[in-house]
C-alpha cells in the first residue's frame, strides 16, 4: 500500500518521487522516506466520480471538498501510523508528486501543495487528502492548461505523495546544474527552510561555480528566514549582523555543485536541485530536469542610466503598463498586456501569468518558483528590484528587459 521511497518510480509515484528513488539508489545524500502512491489515491477517490467535474471554478471547488471531506480509508491510515513509527514519529515533509509535475516538458513549479513540520498520523492524514484535493485548485489547472493541455480534468490526473523526515536547515536553496560542457553550476542559498528561496520571499545569495572550480558570488540582504518551531513554521527576521554574511562559503558551493554534477549524471540530463544544509551536511529535497534555463547574470555596460536595477529572471523585453499588485485582493485589476509589479509572486498568483505581458519582483531570484514558470511562460520577468511597488507607479508605461534585469521608462 505504501512503498519505500527507495522503490519509488515514476510511473507509480509521481516524477518526484522516482528522481528522489533513483538518487536514493544511487548512495546520494536524500532523507529516507516513503510514499503513498497513484494506487492509494485512485482507491480512496475512485469512488467520487469527479470525472463529471468541469474547470469551472465552482466545480473545482466542489471536487477539492469533496477530495477533503472523505477519510482516509483505515487501512492507509494503519499504514501510515506503522511507517511513521519505524521513523520514531518525527515531524515530516508531506509533498506532492503528481503525474504531470516534474517532468522534462513542465515542472508544475509550486503549483501543488506541500507542506513542512507536520507530526501525528492525525495531521499526516490531512495533509495527504491537501495534497489530493490540490490537483483541482485553479492555479494548477491554470498551469496545465498553460503547459499545452487543455485545463480540465482527466481520468489520468493523478497524485502520489512523498514522506519524509523533515530537515531544520541552517541554510538551503536551489541549484540549476549546468547546460552544456562549459557553463556554471547556478546557485542560490539562504538562512532557514527553503520556501524562503523557491517562493521568492527572500533576494537569495547567487553562486555561480565555473567548470575550473572558480566562484563568483553575489551576496545580498537577506532580511528573513523561515524555520520551524514545532509544528508550526515562522517567519523570523535576521539578525542585522548576519544579513550581509554570505549563506554559503566556497568549499560548501563547491560542494554542492559536485552533487549536482552526480544527479545530473544517474538521472540523465541539467537539474533543477532543492538543497539544505543541516549540521554541516548537505542534503537533497527535490531534482527534476530543467525546464528553461535562467538568463546569465546581468552586466552594467549596457544599462540605461535612468533603469532600475534587478536580477534577470526571465529572457525578452516587453513593453506595457505596470500594475501594482499587492496580494489576491488586486488580482481583479489586471488586463492583458499588464506588467505585474509585486512584492513577490506566490504560486498561487499564476493564472495571471497567462495574461501579464511581464513580472517585477521586490524579491527573489532567478531560481524561484515564479521565475522558473514566467521563463516556461515565455515572459519576461525581473526579479529582486528593491521598493518596486513605490518606485513605479500604476498605470505607467513601463518597458522590462528580462535578460538584461532592467526596468525603465518609469515615473516613480
Amino acid at each position: 500500500m505504501l512503498v519505500p521511497l527507495m522503490e519509488a518510480a515514476a510511473d507509480t509515484c509521481g516524477g518526484k518521487a522516482g528522481a528522489l528513488g533513483a538518487l536514493l539508489r544511487a548512495g546520494l545524500p536524500v532523507p529516507d522516506g516513503f510514499v503513498v502512491p497513484f494506487a492509494a489515491y485512485l482507491a480512496a477517490v475512485g469512488d467520487l466520480g469527479l470525472g463529471r467535474f468541469t474547470g469551472e471554478p465552482d466545480d473545482l471547488d466542489a471536487a477539492r471538498q469533496a477530495i477533503q471531506a472523505r477519510p482516509l480509508p483505515a487501512p492507509l491510515v494503519d499504514a501510515l501510523g506503522r511507517a511513521l513509527d519505524e521513523l520514531g514519529d518525527p515531524p515530516v515533509a508531506v509533498r506532492s508528486s503528481a503525474a504531470n509535475e516534474d517532468t522534462g516538458q513542465a515542472s508544475a513549479a509550486g503549483q501543488y501543495e506541500s507542506f513542512l513540520a507536520v507530526r501525528g498520523v492525525g495531521e499526516v492524514a490531512h495533509a495527504v487528502r491537501a495534497c489530493w484535493a490540490s490537483l483541482w485548485s485553479p492555479r494548477a489547472m491554470g498551469y496545465r492548461g498553460a503547459s499545452g493541455r487543455d485545463g480540465r480534468p482527466s481520468d489520468d490526473l493523478v497524485m502520489a505523495v512523498i514522506l519524509q523526515r523533515h530537515l531544520d536547515a541552517e541554510v538551503s536553496g536551489v541549484m540549476f546544474t549546468p547546460a552544456g560542457p562549459n557553463d556554471a553550476t547556478e546557485i542560490e542559498a539562504s538562512w532557514g527552510l527553503g520556501p524562503s528561496v523557491v517562493g521568492g520571499t527572500v533576494t537569495p545569495d547567487a553562486y555561480r561555480v565555473a567548470e575550473d572550480g572558480s566562484i563568483t558570488r553575489t551576496v545580498t540582504d537577506k532580511r528573513t528566514r523561515l524555520d520551524r518551531r514545532g509544528t508550526r513554521l515562522v517567519v523570523r527576521d535576521v539578525p542585522t549582523r548576519v544579513r550581509h554574511r554570505p549563506a554559503l562559503d566556497d568549499a560548501s558551493a563547491t560542494h554542492l555543485a559536485a552533487l549536482g554534477k552526480e544527479i545530473a549524471a544517474v538521472l540523465g540530463g541539467p537539474q533543477d536541485i532543492e538543497w539544505a544544509i543541516v549540521d554541516g551536511r548537505a542534503w537533497i529535497l527535490q531534482a527534476r530536469p530543467v525546464t528553461a534555463a535562467p538568463p546569465p547574470p546581468a552586466g552594467t555596460s549596457d544599462t540605461p542610466p535612468a533603469a532600475l536595477n534587478g536580477i534577470p529572471g526571465s529572457h525578452g523585453t516587453v513593453t506595457g503598463t505596470a500594475r501594482i499588485i499587492r496580494g489576491p485582493g488586486d488580482f481583479a485589476r489586471v488586463r492583458p498586456g499588464d506588467i505585474l509589479v509585486c512584492p513577490f509572486t506566490d504560486p498561487a498568483w499564476t493564472p495571471l501569468l497567462r495574461i501579464a505581458a511581464g513580472v517585477v519582483t521586490e524579491t527573489g531570484g532567478a531560481l524561484s518558483h515564479a521565475a522558473i514558470v514566467a521563463r516556461e511562460h515565455a515572459i519576461p520577468a525581473v526579479l529582486g528590484v528593491p521598493n518596486a511597488t513605490a518606485r513605479l507607479r500604476d498605470d505607467a508605461v513601463i518597458t522590462i528587459d528580462g535578460t538584461a534585469g532592467t526596468v525603465t521608462g518609469t515615473n516613480a
